[in-house]
């Protein structure tokens, strides 16, 4: 029992620490700018070009994979920036209709202007950035998802994925996060509206005042979610590397008779490669987040944040080719 306690105070330490490295200006420079860093980044990291980025999602889709494709960056805080951000995208939507890829994209709205010249500016900015973004996907067949970040953006991201929903049904989605109290009124709030979920645990820090500080009561929550969106009509994507939770769906959809193919896992690239091919191969839907580009620090920090595991397979594989 005291091994159990001591372990899992390990665990919440070293998340803690990773989640604080996450948001470190000095470090973040070093890392991206050394050979090392970038190095160490390629197992959850596809590459540092739009190039790099549409091979993986190529290949993936060969091995019967979906893809969602995410250029790397956040927090950018001038106009330059943020329309240059987009215009990556606009890139990558171009090239999945040119390659027939199986693939969507998600941004995050700090990654195209939503913290720029305050709120009279940035989220006018970040709305229309991304408005033009979904009706270039929409025109195109594709998917924009609107990734979620701290819980001061919540509602901001919600309201903004409900209006362009009301121009580009079936355009846009968004993502929930299953450690937050709010979530469940959240789930309902856009199930009702037929707004595509991804449904998350969540990866950023939060006080205890607003999301469950215990991992065993938000894998309680993601689990009674998850079972809440596989059963509704819209087309979700559960998030998840845990097995166990794996386990239950698998179970709860067999029990219910759901459709396979009614929602579909989404994994991280490079993390449970194993469990991806043998969803597929089980018939189950899968797409996997592929992301890119130069400012991989803050994602790649939080994944080692969300999986202790991870800085040990790191550790194991670096001097391997």
């Amino acid at each position: 029992m005291k091994r159990r306690v001591s372990r899992r105070r390990g665990t919440i330490l070293l998340r803690s620490f990773f989640i604080g490295l996450s948001t470190n200006k000095a470090f973040r420079a070093f890392s991206e700018q050394s050979s090392i860093g970038r190095r160490v980044s390629r197992r959850f990291v596809a590459g540092m070009s739009i190039d790099e980025a549409i091979a993986a999602a190529a290949q993936l889709n060969a091995e019967g994979i979906d893809v969602t494709l995410d250029s790397l960056g956040e927090s950018v805080l001038d106009v330059a920036h943020a329309e240059a951000s987009a215009a990556i995208y606009h890139q990558l939507l171009d090239a999945i209709q040119a390659r027939h890829l199986r693939a969507n994209v998600s941004v995050k709205l700090t990654q195209v202007g939503m913290d720029i010249g305050g709120p009279s500016q940035g989220p006018a900015l970040a709305e229309r950035i991304v408005g033009e973004m979904v009706a270039h996907a929409a025109h195109t067949g594709s998917f924009v998802r609107i990734d979620m970040e701290g819980s001061e953006y919540t509602e901001p991201t919600l309201l903004l994925t409900e209006r362009l929903h009301q121009q580009y049904p079936g355009a846009v989605g968004t993502v929930l996060q299953a450690y937050l109290f709010r979530t469940e009124n959240d789930v309902e709030r856009l199930l009702t509206q037929g707004i595509r979920i991804r449904l998350c645990k969540g990866a950023y820090k939060e006080p205890p005042e607003i999301a469950f500080p215990a991992k065993a009561d938000v894998d309680a929550n993601y689990v009674k979610l998850m079972k809440r969106v596989v059963s509704s009509p819209v087309f979700c994507g559960i998030a998840t590397h845990d097995e166990a939770i794996v386990d239950e769906l698998r179970r709860f959809v067999a029990s219910n008779n759901i459709d396979k193919r009614a929602f579909e896992f989404q994994m991280l690239y490079g993390i449970r490669r194993d469990l991806q091919r043998k969803l597929v191969a089980e018939g189950f839907g899968v797409r996997v987040y592929v992301p890119f580009g130069a400012e991989w620090y803050p994602y790649f920090m939080r994944r080692l944040a969300e999986r202790p595991a991870n800085v040990l397979f790191l550790a194991k594989n670096f001097f391997k080719s």
